[in-house]
């Protein structure tokens, strides 16, 4: 029995009419009649006496009207009650600053919009530092660029960034015009983060497999400022195209770095289900898709969305 042959049902029986009913319900009367059928036969019970001028309920048809009615009447209180509950609780989210820069407004108008009663904890940090904040659980979930398999995580491949020269127009030892590869920037000076950031240990290992040692002339582990001084022209950088999300002023040459290997994954981490709230679980299925959208809206310069 479904809810929608006793809407049917009652329907019919409050109109007295098959053709009237179907008319209210905007379905067919074939349709219609077809399911009170169905419901009489799983009642094994004639539930309504059919006329010339109309149908009227018989004396088991009157008796099951009244339950039918109180029936929906609940399921429909229910139902109700289901849409106006609101999540509550509260929900600590990690994020590096090139992600923050454009996953992090996104995330929380989806959040408000979606889960109005969720206060939402966002912390802008070094992946390494998020890592340790997740261990100590003072943070639920966040996007981390590699994970460690000692620890009790729940872990989902989410983003793949290509990584990108960034530097002032006409700067010193810049390649030509077009994609670039590293065995290409032998002679540029770079700002670069410092070793405690997991973007320098990418591409120390991407420079020392590409054979060329990299001039490092000042290391940052602030992105703003160092932006600030690649748009100064005191150096070059290497960063995922986020990073350019948040950039005004002077514009500055954007170069996709062609090395297969070079590439930064994002993973959306977090504690082991048993330990999320229900903010907490509502909140890792929401940033999932806002980053998605992010991604095949064009909003994230150079990510795709990750194969799996």
């Amino acid at each position: 029995m479904e809810l929608r042959q006793l809407r049917y049902f009652i329907k019919v029986a409050e109109h007295g009419s098959m053709g009237r009913a179907a008319a209210d319900l905007g379905v067919v009367t074939s349709a219609l009649s077809q399911q009170i059928s169905r419901l009489e036969g799983e009642l094994a019970a004639r539930l309504l006496t059919r006329t010339a001028t109309g149908v009227t309920p018989t004396d088991a048809g009157i008796a099951f009207l009244r339950q039918a009615q109180l029936a929906l009447r609940h399921a429909d209180s229910a139902a109700h009650a289901a849409r106006q509950a609101r999540l509550t609780g509260h929900v600590s989210v990690g994020m590096a600053a090139t992600t923050a820069s454009v996953l992090a407004m996104p995330f929380l108008r989806a959040m408000r919009e979606r889960y109005p009663d969720v206060r939402v904890h966002l912390v802008e940090a070094l992946s390494g530092h998020l890592s340790s904040m997740l261990n100590s659980r003072r943070l639920d979930l966040a996007v981390l660029f590699r994970s460690e398999a000692a620890q009790r995580w729940s872990v989902l491949p989410l983003i793949d960034e290509r990584l990108f020269l960034i530097a002032k127009p006409g700067m010193k030892g810049l390649p030509a015009a077009g994609p670039v590869r590293l065995r290409d920037l032998a002679g540029l000076s770079f700002v670069l983060p410092s070793s405690s950031h997991g973007l320098r240990a990418l591409l120390d290992a991407a420079f020392v497999r590409a054979r060329v040692t990299p001039e490092v002339s000042v290391e940052i582990d602030g992105l703003s400022v160092l932006m600030d001084l690649v748009q100064d022209g005191f150096g070059a950088t290497i960063q995922p195209g986020a990073a350019t999300a948040r950039l005004s002023g002077q514009p500055l040459e954007v170069r996709e770095i062609r090395d297969r290997f070079l590439h930064r994954p994002n993973l959306l981490v977090s504690l082991s289900d048993d330990e999320l709230s229900p903010a907490a679980l509502a909140a890792r299925v929401l940033l999932s898709r806002v980053a998605s959208a992010q991604v095949t809206s064009g909003n994230w310069p150079g990510a795709t969305l990750h194969e799996s």
